[in-house]
This record gives C-alpha cells, structure tokens and sequence, in this order.
C-alpha cells in the first residue's frame, strides 16, 4: 500500500482521535446519563405510586436501568473479538462504515425517528438504542489501532491520544447532563438527533480520507508499543536506534552485516564462540523468520525485564495456549475485575446512598462523572512509567493490591475513604485494560495476541452479564446494602489474584532455573576444543 502524504496521515490521525473522543467508550458515561434517563421518565411506567426511591426513581426503574447498562457493556466486549476478525480480513474502512452503521442506526432509535419499526416489533427501544452503541463504539475505536504506524516513530504517542480519547467519551454524557440541567431541558430524543452527526462523519472520513488497508495488524501494533520494533524485527522509519541501544560500540556493531554474530558479541564477548560452534554442530534452531540483531537485543532485555516471562508461551498452538495456567487464571482475576468495574459505573448512585446518605451520595456522584473521563487521560504517562520500569508479575502485583484497596474503600461508611475509592478507581480502570493486554502480548507472543486478548475479553464481558443478578440482590435479599455483594467481589480478587500471582512465581523460578542450566550447558559446548 502507497503510503499517504504527511498532510493526509496528520488528518487520519486527527479524524481518529475525534471521533474515538465521540463515541468510542460513551456508553460508559452511563452514571452521568442515568439522572436524565430518570428525569426522561425512561422504565418510569414499571413504579407503582407505593415504590420510590431516594433518586425519585422507583426499584425497578432502577434495575432496568441498571440492565440496560449492563447489557452494553456484556457487547461491548463481547463486540471487540468479533472487531478484530473483520478488521484482520477486511480491513479498517469496513470496520469503520459498520461502526458508524450502528452508531447511525442508535441515533436514529434514540432520537425516535424508528418508533413504528420499534413498536411494530415491540423492541424495548432505549435498551437497542443503548446496546447499538455499544456495538459501534469498538468498531470504530479499534480500527483505529493500525494509525499507531502513520508516524512509526511516533507510535507510542499515537496509541497514548487514542486511548486517552477513549476513557475521556464517557465526558459526552457528562457535558449533555451539564447542558440538560443548567441551560435548558435538552430532551433525549433532541440530543440524539444532533449527535447523529458524529457517525456521519465517521462515515465521510472513512470513506474520502481513512485506508481501505490495515497499516499494521493488532499483533504488529502491540509488538510496536512494546518492543519498539515493527513485525519484521526492524526500527521504525526514522528511528535510529539510540533509545533502544545505548552502548556505542553495541550500537556500531548493528551496523555490520553478520548479524546474528554481532548480536551475541554485543552482549556477551563468549557468545560469539557459542554462536560459531553451534553452526558447526548442526545445533542451530530453526525459525519460521531469522531474528534481526534488534529483536535479539530487545528480547533478552524483555526476557530479564519481565521476570523470565517475555515469550514463555510464544509460538505454541492456540490451543496450547488457551489451555494453560497462564489463560485460564488471568481471564478468571479478569472477569471478576471487569464485574466490579461494571458493577460500580452502573449502581454508584444507589450504593454511595446506602453508605453515606443521598445528599453527600450526590456529590460523590457528581465527582465520578468528572473522574472518570479525566482518570484515564491523568493516568496514562504513569502506567507507561509503571509497565516499562516493573517486571509483569510485579506490576500484576500492584494490580492486585490496588484492586484489594478500592473494594475495601467501598465498604467503609464513610464519605473519605468512598472518595478515595471512587479517585483510585478511575485510574485503576485504565491501568487494568493495559496491563492486561501488556500481559498477554508478553506471555502469549504477538501472532496470537488478537486472538487471545480477544476471548480474554470477551469472556470476561459475556460472564459480566452476572452483575445484573448482583444488582437484584442488592436491592432485594440485602435490602440496599452494598456490603455483602462488595466483600464476595473482594474476597474473589483476593483468590482468584493470589492464584494467578503464585503460578505466576513458580513458573517465573523455574524459568530462571532452567536459564541458568541452558547456559551452563552452553559454557560446556564453549570448552570444546577446536
């Protein structure tokens, strides 16, 4: 594929980051939707006049409220495995028209302009409104992935705009809730039939400006932000090498022709015998593509890096994969994650009401609307200081105890520590999708890593669908109080994480274990006489 004019690439780009600001992750602004939902009279017709609430809102108002939520945000996820197919075999121009499809088609549900198709198929048309949006919002947003390599060199900042685009959408919702209760009552069907200008700009922006071809696939992407090489081991157009080799005379022997020789030379004198004798003894492994000296490099840093993780399960089948420990507990901490998250976005109101009462309930409310947009932009620079400085099972550590922390803030009765939970949690959320992806990148390799961070979330997101049982509970067998729910959430975490954490530390010795017989065994080969 031709590549495109600075200019063009500058506006591509630009587009991208615009509309993932729009509709990426806008149905997580649900909190901030929610009172104008009430105030809509939306589910308002399954109150009887003996039910209410401290919100005016009726029990199961509020349920289906909550449904409605929890149901988007089950596809949303469920949605982003289905986005990486479409996007591998049809590249990024067709995931973006069906995004902005959707999109188009919640708009126009939700401004009532599909009321006779709704009535006559007697659709429920805030919850279809709801989940279409859901469904757009990863079509659009992870097509978007591939501009990481617009500016190769610039990749990390790209993948930073449009990440932090993404968690600061749920500000749509927030920035209409603003207008609806200080300027005027914006109805919701009014609000919708201006914001179907945003899929049609996706639409003319896919269509004039954006590439029918993929410019990297999510495996290249992700090998790009992590090892700062692109999918042939290479650096980035415009990239000389000197953040990923310091050393002078290490980065002047990249420049010679042998390579495979120079790359065991800078790094250790010996080795270059090793790499010699080897050859000699028909000892050479055999690879589907010859390693350049970069990735050499760059994978015995990541390998000590990541605490002899970096690659343990790479060019293994899928099915060895999906199988392991290493899957099967880290979707399992995952899911329950994913739950608490979702859990939280969707019922923040009624559980801050239950602890602290509704007046400081409302403002802790109001809080979280504002955080939650801002935490993941605020975050970002701190997670990239976290993931490139700590070994993975160190940073999954912290995510672990982080994790412990907010749901133990969100049991104390008490406006502080609540707000304290509600301001950790919003940064939380950012650095628990990327240290996750982080993780499988490392551990699965880069060719499978759509596939297995894929049904990683999407079983987490189908399983997430639980929550809405966990809202009944609340409501009804505990009465409103949040507690129960909370501990068995936390008490999940603290097993379910502490499982994974000890897997994580066995195999990371036994890693280190077997290095350090592999190069004794090589020191051995060295003694050979020549």
């Amino acid at each position: 594929m031709p590549q495109p004019s600075t200019t063009v690439r500058f506006f591509q780009c630009a587009s991208a980051v615009i509309w993932c600001l729009l509709s990426a992750g806008i149905v997580f602004g649900f909190a901030a939707l929610k009172p104008i939902l009430i105030s809509e009279g939306v589910y308002h017709e399954l109150c009887d006049a003996k039910t209410s609430g401290g919100l005016d809102v009726c029990i199961e108002q509020d349920l289906k409220l909550n449904k409605m939520f929890t149901i988007s945000a089950v596809t949303t996820n469920a949605t982003a495995l289905v986005v990486g197919y479409i996007l591998d075999n049809y590249g990024p121009r067709v995931c973006g028209f069906i995004g902005s499809f959707f999109l188009f088609f919640a708009s126009f549900t939700l401004a009532d302009y599909l009321d006779f198709f709704v009535n006559a198929l007697a659709l429920d048309k805030y919850l279809l409104g709801y989940i279409t949006l859901a469904i757009g919002g990863p079509f659009v947003f992870i097509s978007c992935f591939q501009l990481a390599n617009t500016f190769p060199k610039y990749s990390g900042m790209i993948l930073a705009l449009l990440t932090g685009a993404f968690d600061t959408s749920s500000a749509v919702f927030l920035v209409y809730r603003l207008a609806y209760q200080k300027l005027s009552q914006i109805s919701l069907p009014l609000f919708f039939k201006w914001y179907v200008t945003v899929p049609l700009f996706i639409a003319v922006c896919q269509a004039f400006l954006m590439p029918s071809e993929s410019y990297k696939t999510l495996g290249n992407i992700e090998k790009l932000a992590i090892e700062g090489l692109d999918e042939n081991g290479q650096l980035p157009e415009g990239d000389d090498g000197s953040q990923i080799i310091e050393d002078a005379n290490e980065r002047s022997s990249l420049l010679s022709s042998n390579e495979r020789r120079l790359s065991a030379i800078s790094s250790n004198p010996t080795d270059a015998r090793l790499t010699s004798i080897d050859s000699e003894l028909g000892l050479t492994t055999k690879k589907s593509r010859a390693k350049s000296v970069y990735e050499e490099y760059v994978e015995s840093k990541m390998l000590s890096k990541s605490g002899h993780l970096f690659g343990i399960l790479d060019g293994k089948s899928i099915k060895t994969q999906l199988s392991s420990p290493f899957f099967l507990l880290m979707c399992v901490f995952c899911t329950i994650q994913m739950i608490r998250i979702n859990y939280f976005v969707a019922t923040i109101r009624s559980q801050e009401q239950y602890l602290v009462g509704d007046a400081l309930a409302a403002d802790l409310n109001g809080i979280f609307d504002i955080a939650l947009p801002l935490g993941g932009v605020v975050a970002i620079p701190f997670i990239g200081i976290l993931l490139d400085n700590f070994q993975t099972q160190t940073v999954m550590f912290i995510l672990y105890l982080i994790s412990i922390f907010i749901g133990l803030c969100g049991i104390v009765p008490h406006y502080f520590f609540n707000l304290v939970g509600i301001l950790i949690l919003v940064a939380y959320r950012p650095l628990y999708y990327t240290a996750i992806s982080d993780y499988s990148a490392k551990v699965f390799g880069f060719e499978t890593f759509g596939t297995v961070y894929g049904l990683m979330m999407f079983t987490a997101g189908v399983i997430n669908y639980f929550a809405v049982y966990l809202d009944k509970f609340t409501k009804s067998t505990f009465k409103g109080n949040p507690g129960p729910i909370n501990w068995a959430l936390i008490m999940s975490t603290v097993i379910a994480g502490a499982a994974l954490l000890l897997y994580i530390e066995f195999t990371r010795k036994n890693a280190g274990k077997l290095k350090l017989q592999e190069e004794a065994e090589e020191a051995e080969v060295v003694q050979i006489p020549q």
